[in-house]
């Protein structure tokens, strides 16, 4: 029952908060007569807050989520929220949704406590199957806002205002649930477990690598660092924020020596920002393919299914007997080739319908490829370093995206129109594509030289010397 409460308080917060039958359709309710702004000021203008936004907020919100132990920021989130599409509904002008979308960047921001605030209440053998239920709340609550919004569209004839009220009561209704939780009493930095301030002490908080230098090693960088070990209701030690700074710096070293955690990383910041930019983007490339004004639009069906597959497709990710550290990067390369093909396909031919089975296709690739990439770094981390690790990825890729929003999208730059845009966002992936080839034609001849190597020095090559490696163990669930 401890764990039981607060999982079902949190399950339903995620459900509620990303239940949004409007979102499929924000950029034909911005360009309507609701609105009645343009399209250059909602591409231009208004939409590239929201990452100059995320980027700014990410960092803070990491450190206050720890130090104020999830819960207020919970309630932050969820206040974002309400007032974010409280301002949809009754704010007019391009400053205001401006605004507007600051608010929806710091709620945003504020994922982390969501993402987070499980660990501090469960035992570390739950942590798995915790995040999977949390994770499933978020994917379930916005496939049914997506097709709730265009079945109110399609089958009940509502108004897309109408579809501001219905999110906005979802947020409100999300809002309740986290007043509710208990508050934690320890996290992963400020508030500590004494028992892994006494490993610090111990062992100067700087576990050892096993050969960072090896591209087949994975180093072991999950031996005695969780910050979240222990029963919830231990004692915990406070840390100050210079020692909270240096213990992340330190952490931060040492992962990133590691360099198949460093590629996975890699893949997972350039991907993630491209990612991004597709799903803020489509919309009004669908806009301009078929306005609203004059068609049907079924932006609703879309996102519907591209999440539910998407879903499928992290499921698949953990039944894939593929040997990752041997095949990983040119799978890296052939499916990011293939989404940008995708994005050639939704930008070149003008088709509304081949555009949204491209969108399709394009996120269910990425869904795949963000769950195993996940899996491959969270398997070798602690959760204090899951966190850190994560967050620096995240971090990366809202820095790219805001360089690449600045530059190509924003007025302040070259303020390009949708099509082009997207043109830019297909070349970006085959760039990546390319990245990852080079990178398993790299490893492929280290691998031979050093074959070479132990066999002219009559040893035995590593592949006979080891016994078979065992099965992939099951997805983590993320």
């Amino acid at each position: 029952m401890s764990r039981l409460y607060p999982t079902v308080l949190l399950c339903a917060y995620g459900f509620f908060s990303n239940l949004r039958p409007l979102e499929p359709f924000l950029t034909a309710f911005l360009l309507g007569h609701d609105k009645n702004l343009t399209e250059t000021e909602v591409v231009n203008e208004i939409y590239p807050i929201w990452t100059y936004s995320y980027l700014l907020l990410l960092f803070p919100v990491f450190l206050a989520t720890d130090y104020l132990c999830y819960k207020p920021v919970l309630v932050l989130q969820a206040t974002s929220l309400v007032v974010t599409y409280a301002m949809l509904w009754r704010a007019q002008g391009t400053l205001a949704m401006q605004f507007l979308e600051f608010f929806f960047g710091l709620a945003t921001a504020a994922d982390v406590a969501y993402y987070s605030y499980i660990y501090s209440v469960v035992e570390p053998a739950q942590y798995q199957r915790m995040t999977g239920f949390c994770r499933s709340a978020t994917l379930f609550g916005s496939a049914a806002g997506c097709l709730t919004g265009q079945l109110l569209l399609s089958v009940a004839k509502a108004k897309l205002l109408h579809l501001v009220y219905v999110t906005l009561a979802s947020a409100a209704v999300a809002f309740v649930a986290p007043w509710f939780l208990p508050g934690p009493k320890r996290s992963l930095f400020f508030h500590r477990s004494p028992g892994v301030a006494e490993d610090e002490q111990q062992g100067g908080g700087k576990p050892s690598l096993e050969k960072p230098e090896d591209v087949e090693v994975r180093a072991p960088l999950n031996a005695k660092t969780s910050a979240v070990s222990g029963p919830p209701e231990a004692g915990t030690q406070d840390v100050g924020l210079v020692r909270v700074l240096k213990i992340l710096f330190e952490d931060f070293v040492q992962c990133y020596r590691c360099r198949p955690l460093l590629a996975w990383s890699l893949w997972w910041a350039l991907a993630t920002c491209g990612y991004f930019q597709i799903v803020n983007y489509a919309q009004p490339l669908w806009e301009t393919v078929r306005p609203s004004q004059d068609y049907d639009i079924y932006n609703g069906y879309v996102e519907t299914l591209s999440t539910l597959f998407g879903a499928l497709a992290a499921l698949l990710a953990g039944c894939l007997p593929t040997s990752w550290s041997l095949w990983g990067e040119l799978l890296l390369c052939v499916l990011s080739l293939l989404m940008a093909v995708c994005v050639f396909v939704m930008d070149l031919l003008g088709n509304i319908w081949v555009c949204y089975a491209s969108y399709v296709l394009f996120r269910t690739t990425y869904m795949l490829l963000i769950t195993v990439a996940t899996y491959q770094i969270a398997a070798s981390l602690s959760m204090q370093r899951y966190a850190l690790v994560f967050g620096v990825n995240t971090f990366v890729a809202l820095l790219l995206q805001s360089l690449l929003t600045l530059v190509v999208v924003d007025s302040a730059g070259l303020g390009l129109n949708v099509f082009t845009q997207f043109l830019v966002y297909g070349v970006y992936f085959a760039v990546i594509a390319g990245i990852f080839l080079l990178a398993w034609a790299y490893k492929l001849a280290s691998r031979r030289r050093s074959k070479q190597e132990v066999l002219m020095n009559g040893g035995t090559p590593p592949e006979a010397a080891s016994p078979p490696a065992p099965a992939s163990p099951p997805l983590l669930s993320i």
